[in-house]
Parts: structure tokens; C-alpha cells; sequence
């Protein structure tokens, strides 16, 4: 078993992974965002969950409110961005089945097919 204290530093940091799942923190100050409306997972799913703040996540051209307690699936090729439009930091808790970032946070590289 593994387990962390999750501490949500700014920005983007991966927390656990494995060959299936992998889970990050991420934290946006007020005005700023994270990924562009071109920016896609090509083989992951992604889940985020709000951990508190709020913005707004454009997914695959829809608009969606985020504040705490709420949870989104981005599947994996839907562009998406997430925006913090609030005065406080925006905490997300994001998972990626399957992974999507090396430990470094970088993107992996697409699988290739079989």
C-alpha cells in the first residue's frame, strides 16, 4: 500500500502512479489557467475533482462551472482547458486511467497499436 499527505503546492504535481492509474495535484491562481482549448490526452481519460476554488473547465467546446464537490470526466482526446475565476487558489485532484504524465510531469508519449 502507498499513501501521501497531499499538500497541493502551485502548479502540477504528480502524485501516484501505475501501470493503470495515475493521480496528480494541481493548483491555478486567480487569472490563470492550465492546458489550451487544442490541449488533449491522447490515450488517457482524465477525472477532476475540485478540491476548492472555482473557475470554469471548457471540455470539448461546452462551458462547465467548477466550485468544491464537483467532479468532471475529460475522456481522452476532448480538448480541454481549466480556468480559475475565482479570488482564491483553484485545487483540483486529477486522475488519469491510463497515465498520462511521466513522474516528472511531462506527457507521455501515445501507446502505440498493437
Amino acid at each position: 500500500m502507498k499513501h501521501r499527505q497531499l499538500r497541493f503546492p502551485c502548479g502540477f504535481r504528480v502524485t501516484f502512479s501505475t501501470r493503470r492509474a495515475q493521480v496528480a495535484e494541481m493548483v491555478i491562481a486567480p487569472g490563470d489557467a492550465e492546458g489550451a482549448l487544442n490541449n488533449r490526452h491522447r490515450d488517457a481519460d482524465q477525472w477532476l475533482y475540485v478540491v476548492s476554488g472555482t473557475g470554469v473547465a471548457r471540455v470539448a467546446g461546452r462551458r462547465i462551472g467548477l466550485r468544491q464537490g464537483v467532479l468532471i470526466l475529460i475522456r481522452h482526446r476532448e480538448s480541454h482547458e481549466i480556468r480559475n475565476t475565482g479570488r482564491a487558489m483553484l485545487k483540483t485532484l486529477n486522475f488519469y486511467t491510463p497515465p498520462a504524465y511521466t513522474h516528472s510531469g511531462k506527457e507521455r508519449p501515445a501507446a502505440r497499436p498493437n
